[in-house]
């Protein structure tokens, strides 16, 4: 069997294993915060954060960890990390914060975070863990980025706070986009799109 090498740990996250789109973990903050593009990279970079930190430091203390408590431990690490998170977009950022206020502390119980601090981290050494936590949150932003993307176009005619489809467009706007039905559908096409990609390249 072929060893896998330090650049595939770094790039299966973003197609081949995305998180949320082949995977399909994450689903709450994916269709919660993506009304928006902007909403959607900061909750993608907030996690992203989470993973690198929780990764790097779980695979530090994977050994000293006994089987019966790893999960309590792996959640007070993630824990500290995102009240880091959370305190600093508080503090730099309190526009974007109150719009991902609630979702923020989501994270210690996101399954992407823990899923990848048991199934890798908790098994391999600090620089994996670490290109594992970076592509993992690289999948994350950009999914969260492009449904983001693609609703507000839709639901709006704008993106990232630019008009690209006209003040026509902008009166009488697909408001369902920006709604949970519209995210679902969208996330759905995404899916479907990955899927259709990945079994053409095997």
């Amino acid at each position: 069997m072929k060893k896998k090498g330090p650049f595939f740990e770094l790039a299966k996250g973003i197609v081949k294993e995305n998180p949320v789109l082949v995977l399909v973990l994450g689903m709450c903050p994916t269709l919660a915060v993506t009304t928006s593009a902007k909403n959607g990279i900061a909750m993608g970079i907030a996690a992203t954060a989470v993973l690198i930190g929780s990764n790097s430091v779980i695979s530090l203390i994977r050994k000293f960890v006994p089987d019966e408590v790893r999960i309590p431990i792996f959640i007070v690490v993630i824990a500290s990390f995102v009240t880091v998170i959370q305190l600093v977009m508080n503090a730099y950022f309190y526009e974007l914060f109150k719009v991902l206020g609630l979702f923020i502390p989501l994270i210690v119980v996101n399954c992407i975070i823990l899923g990848r601090a048991e199934a890798f981290a908790s098994k391999n050494n600090v620089f994996l863990s670490i290109l594992d936590g970076i592509g993992m949150g690289i999948g994350f932003t950009l999914t969260l980025f492009f449904l983001g993307a693609f609703r507000e176009i839709l639901g709006s005619g704008t993106v990232l706070g630019f008009n690209i489809l006209g003040e026509s467009y902008s009166k009488n706007p697909m408001l369902i986009m920006i709604l949970p039905p519209g995210g679902f559908l969208m996330l759905g096409l995404m899916m479907a799109f990955v899927k259709v990609f990945t079994e053409k390249r095997k």
